[in-house]
């Protein structure tokens, strides 16, 4: 596969299709107990946080740690993007002081205009138009559970956030067959979707539907997301009420491919978008796909800070199984 070494990740869509699976065959290896090398050996990170975090914080700083490297975590009050200094300045101060930033914003934009002033590579963590590295995870759970990607029948059912366009991109690199369920009103950006069939050369099958027994028909993971994403607090009581029928209960779960699993990017409410005995029952995997969030970005990061023959991470031996 090409090189990370040094590339920013901004996007699914930054990624090829060999270098998407080679970050998950990576994943599996050190999960699996090779010694990563690492790569990161007398490296600092920052972390931004200009939004809260449990699972991105605490499995992003784990992995730099298991990498050697030194994560230093950075909140709103401390950094006040936009506010304090400009976005660019923020960003030109912090490359003289580590070696590349892990960043969790409210505003892609904003993410954007750090990683064009940074030297260091750039990680995306999290914003309003993406969700990358919950999808690395997600997409290593699925070919965990499935042994394949390609062809994994997916339905995403929710809003069409963050978190779903970065299904989309990775759906159209992989070839999985998504299907993405949610009211008039919320579907994924039109930009998005011919983006991602551009993307995959058609090689994926990504149907965005009102209908929950057309989505769910034969799907192997369903998966959701909270109704109100952070920043939409204003809307709640509109969105449970236009998203009520969508929820993963154990009627729409009888929709599906009988065993099929759940998935769930956390955190959930409970009795909202999903239920307890479906979030707790048996063909629920929410938590082990919080695990292969640090799995995901350990190999992420190994790759992008990889040194060769230097002492750092070696690239992928091959690309398995897409």
């Amino acid at each position: 596969m090409a090189s990370l070494a040094g590339r920013d990740l901004i996007s699914i869509a930054d990624l090829s299709r060999a270098e998407l699976v080679g970050v998950l065959d990576l994943a599996d290896r050190l999960k699996a107990g090779e010694p990563s090398g690492e790569p990161l050996a007398g490296m600092s990170l920052a972390m931004i946080f200009q939004r809260p975090s449990n699972r991105t914080r605490v499995s992003m700083e784990v992995a730099i740690r298991r990498l050697g490297g030194n994560p230093i975590p950075l909140f709103n009050a401390e950094i006040q993007i936009g506010e304090r200094e400009s976005t660019a300045d923020i960003s030109r101060i912090l490359d003289r002081y580590v070696d590349g930033i892990v960043a969790r914003l409210i505003s892609h934009r904003d993410l954007v205009a750090l990683a064009e002033a940074a030297r260091g590579p750039v990680v995306n963590a999290m914003t309003d138009a993406e969700h990358p590295c919950q999808i690395l995870a997600d997409c290593l759970t699925v070919r965990e559970l499935l042994g394949r990607l390609e062809g994994a029948r997916v339905c995403y059912v929710g809003d069409g956030n963050n978190v779903c366009v970065s299904w989309i991109y990775a759906a159209a690199l992989l070839g999985i067959d998504l299907r993405i369920v949610g009211p008039p009103g919320y579907e994924p950006p039109r930009h998005v979707l011919d983006a991602a069939m551009a993307l995959g050369g058609g090689r994926a099958t990504i149907t965005p539907t009102h209908t929950p027994a057309d989505g769910l028909a034969d799907a192997e993971i369903i998966y959701t997301d909270v109704w109100t994403s952070m920043g939409q607090e204003a809307e709640q009581q509109r969105r449970r009420a236009d998203f009520a029928h969508l929820q993963v209960n154990d009627a729409l779960l009888s929709l599906a491919a009988p065993g099929a699993r759940v998935m769930h990017c956390l955190p959930a409410h409970r009795g909202e978008e999903i239920t307890d005995s479906v979030l707790d029952g048996p063909q629920s995997v929410v938590f082990d796909q919080a695990e292969n969030r640090m799995w995901a970005q350990e190999a992420l990061l190994a790759l992008i800070f990889a040194r060769g023959s230097a002492g750092g991470a070696s690239p992928p031996s091959g690309v398995s199984r897409p």
